[in-house]
């Protein structure tokens, strides 16, 4: 097998100066100023860490010049990586939960301030905030309209989206998540109910055998979006186990509420009309389950059932929560990316309408349903529908004689008393109680301080509490009521900082085991490391386990290579094992790649071909595959022979079996102690992944 006589030159390389020699055929790309190997210098031994061994011929060099580049260049893709649609970088790479997180943490300012400007707006001009959102808005259809106040519109309308997003999100955790192994249902699920338990119970006994005693659900909801908002800023940072549990119980908890709008705060039911709407989300689960993928279909379904509900009285936002609970979530499967691949590359062929409407198509369709709809609305309910509600729902005029008389108000009191008290005794009460009954089987995803935190968290319940109130209450009883929801997430984001203020002073092993608990993590990675066959850099017995499915062609992964070598250097009881994951539709060369990677590995040499494969990205012909073995000083003949006979074929689809169990699509793909990383695999993300995981090894039992 003869080399190419003209070597592709790296991209970014500076082109030979005049009179430099040029490259012997088969000879691999040289990087700038990079010393030759000496004849005879002995390679480093497979699986051998970085350092402890010469290493390969400009090892060093390269990694001290690319160190300084590292967390620059993995910040953003390579130009024009987003052209070529070779990979996902970090900010495409979190998961629906960090993108849900993320989305509401940063929505909560403006959430903020629309309430403020709510009641500053409330107290400057009262008479234009109230004439404005009792503006009359009518649609009409033909025959049939709908008419109502443009306050109406919002939270009858608008907030059908809010509850969609819920919904998407709740289907989500039970696909997806941390629900789709079943038996951990129970704790989210009462702590959740106990939540909104106990905060009506203490509602009631403050309103016992008084009129108001009816408005008891204004106390039960928690706002998810204000709680994780208001959790980032006075919670402790990183604790994505914290933030995952508060979600999972507040979801049970909005759940509820729809289901208590609908059936307690609903009047004079339309029966025939209240069927019709069960008829049209009939239609939504006969869809899906016949998997029909036309969007109209749904979205005309959705507005049948919105307007069926809207006449027979029942709150119409349930058909938000229902459609969204009807919607699946699941990874991207390679045969649909392929396929997607595929239509796209006969799309650059031949560059006609129909092929360009099948690419789209199939690219949309590579994705679930439930993610699509998340990141087509959850911004616009985040960003815009949630804040508007809060600025027409928020206003209040304050006054000495109207806070003495509200905080003296059962009503106030109720929901102060409720939220405050209630919600953080329920939410953990409910925890504990699963965890003694279980005997520990059961627990808390997170550690009790955070339990706790959660709880006091729970207590900011602006957005579904205040959507009741305007249900439940009318005139003074509902200022009374805003005064009392308001002034509880105030209390509550105290008490959460107050919670998180003890738990930072005590000793880090004891504060390790407060926030991040000891219950057992859903495990993400299918086949675990075989140290008898997976390639491992590193102590073998190290704590932490990095495993990374890559392809040698992939720009990412050659971008992400710099940051590996730097954590493995910063962090001696880290190991790192790479897998393969040829992308054969969009990379050509991947497969030889890896195989030839096998073929070193044969030899005692992986690590070594494993870095020359990644530092030469844009030359792995077989010519120059052959050079590289060379360079490296194996048996060309026998690695040639290998690769010509395709020797290793079964060992690099092994490796893409397991990768195909784990839901593994794209490249790199890391997973550490066996939990997927989500989002960005430059030195600071992968840094702190290792160090929570090395916490949590510590801690566990």
């Amino acid at each position: 097998m003869a080399p190419d006589s003209l070597p592709v030159r790296r991209s970014g390389e500076p082109a030979r100066e005049s009179g430099e020699p040029a490259r012997e055929a088969g000879e691999p790309a040289r990087e700038a100023g990079e010393p030759a190997r000496k004849s005879g210098e002995p390679a480093r031994k497979s699986g051998e860490p970085p350092g402890s061994a010469e290493p390969v011929r400009g090892e060093r060099d390269t990694v001290q010049g690319e160190r300084g580049t590292a967390r620059a260049a993995l910040t953003r893709p390579a130009p024009g990586a987003a052209a070529t649609g070779r990979t996902a970088w970090g900010r495409h790479l979190q998961t629906p939960l960090r993108q849900f997180l993320r989305t509401e943490t940063g929505s909560a300012a403006v959430l903020l301030a629309a309430t403020i400007t709510a009641l500053i707006w409330a107290n400057v001009d009262s008479g234009s905030y109230e004439s404005l959102w009792r503006t009359e808005v009518s649609l009409h259809v033909g025959g049939f309209g709908v008419s109502q106040d443009l306050h109406g519109w919002l939270n009858n309308g608008l907030m059908t989206f809010f509850f969609l997003v819920i919904g998407l999100e709740a289907r989500r955790e039970f696909d997806m998540g941390e629900l789709r192994e079943r038996r951990r249902m129970a704790v989210p699920l009462l702590a959740g109910l106990g939540g909104m338990t106990v905060p009506v119970v203490i509602f009631l006994a403050v309103n016992a055998g008084q009129p108001t005693a009816g408005g008891w659900g204004t106390a039960m909801s928690t706002d998810t979006a204000f709680a994780l908002g208001m959790l980032a800023l006075v919670g402790p940072k990183n604790s994505d186990r914290l933030r995952s549990y508060l979600l999972t119980f507040a979801v049970v908890d909005d759940l509820a509420a729809i289901v208590v709008i609908a059936l307690v705060y609903s009047h004079h039911i339309d029966v025939p009309a209240l069927l019709a709407g069960l008829a049209a989300l009939g239609g939504v689960f006969l869809a899906r389950t016949a998997g029909l993928r036309h969007g109209v279909v749904y979205a005309g379904l959705g507005v049948a059932a919105w307007a069926a509900f809207f006449k027979s009285g029942v709150d119409p936002a349930v058909t938000g929560l229902v459609i969204g609970l009807l919607t699946p979530a699941y990874p991207a499967a390679r045969s649909d990316l392929e396929q997607a691949t595929d239509r796209v590359r006969r799309f650059r062929e031949q560059p006609t309408p129909e092929m360009a409407r099948a690419a789209s198509i199939s690219l949309s369709e590579s994705i679930s349903p439930n993610g699509r709809l998340q990141d087509t609305f959850h911004p616009w309910a985040s960003y815009l529908i949630v804040p508007l509600f809060a600025l027409a729902n928020a206003g209040l005029v304050i006054s000495a004689t109207f806070l003495e008389h509200a905080f003296t108000s059962p009503v106030t009191l109720g929901i102060l008393a409720g939220y405050v008290v209630g919600k953080p005794v329920g939410t953990a009460g409910a925890a504990w109680l699963v965890t003694t009954v279980s005997r520990g089987r059961l627990r808390p995803p997170a550690g009790w301080a955070s339990v706790a935190g959660a709880g006091t968290i729970a207590g900011v319940g602006i957005t579904v509490s205040l959507l009741i109130a305007s249900l439940a209450f009318h005139g003074e009883q509902l200022d009374e009521a805003k005064a009392g929801v308001l002034a509880a997430a105030i209390v509550a984001a105290a008490l959460t900082w107050a919670v998180f203020q003890v738990t930072s002073m005590l000793p880090k092993p004891i504060r390790i085991r407060a926030l991040l608990g000891t219950a057992t993590a859903i495990i993400d990675l299918a086949a675990p490391v075989d140290l008898r066959r997976d390639h491992v850099r590193g102590p073998k017995a190290a704590p932490v386990t990095v495993v990374e499915y890559g392809d040698f062609e992939c720009p990412f992964c050659g971008l992400a290579e710099p940051a590996i070598r730097e954590l493995l250097a910063g962090f001696g009881d880290v190991r790192y094992v790479w897998r393969h994951l040829p992308l054969t539709d969009v990379h050509p060369h991947a497969q030889l790649a890896s195989e030839a990677a096998e073929a070193a590995a044969a030899q005692g040499a992986f690590w070594e071909m494993h870095d020359m494969l990644l530092r030469h990205q844009d030359a792995l012909r077989p010519a120059d595959l052959v050079g590289y073995a060379a360079a490296l000083g194996l048996d060309v003949e026998r690695f040639a022979r290998d690769l010509r006979k395709h020797v290793y074929t079964s060992r690099v689809a092994e490796d893409v079996d397991t990768a195909d169990l784990g839901g593994v699509s794209g490249t790199p793909t890391f997973f550490v102690n066996g939990q997927r990383h989500h989002g960005a695999y430059d030195i600071d993300s992968l840094s702190q992944a290792v160090r929570t995981a090395r916490a949590v090894a510590a801690i566990a039992p």
